[in-house]
């Protein structure tokens, strides 16, 4: 939880770098909350029948839209960080736009290793020593 509340501080900071446990905790949490919203949503709707009442069904969906609609900022801003980590630049986001290979490459970035040392968006967060030149970042500790 302590990576998700993490991202959610950094609401819109789209420079240094992020880590994968960083990036692929926030995606897990976020994951959570959407199942856990929709499902409730859904399972409301049911019990009321959606049949008879399909207009004031769907309202028990709106906080999952909100809660996603809220997030877009900070997923942005995780996955730009997540690209600086492996060397790149936040523009190689908008190759998900290209149809069936785009995701795939984008993926295989999202699972790449830290580039070692520091880079042009700041230090390695992994290193535990400071760069000279560089200020060190709060990142979380570690789960026991």
């Amino acid at each position: 939880m302590d990576w998700y509340l993490k991202v959610m501080r950094q609401y819109a900071d789209f420079s240094g770098r992020a880590r994968r446990m960083e990036y692929w905790m926030f995606a897990l949490v976020n994951a959570v909350i959407g199942v856990v919203l929709g499902g409730v949503g859904i399972g409301v709707m049911a019990a009321l029948g959606s049949t008879d009442h399909a207009g004031f069904g769907v309202l028990f969906l709106v906080p999952m839209f909100l809660y996603m609609l809220a997030i877009i900022i900070p997923s942005l801003a995780v996955t730009v960080r997540r690209l600086h980590d492996t060397g790149r630049s936040g523009w190689w986001y908008f190759i998900c736009f290209v149809p069936i290979v785009g995701p795939i490459i984008l993926l295989v970035f999202y699972f790449s290793a830290s580039q070692p040392g520091p880079n042009a968006w700041g230090p390695n967060p992994k290193e535990p020593y400071p760069v000279p030149g560089y200020p060190m970042p709060p990142y979380p500790p570690p789960m026991a």
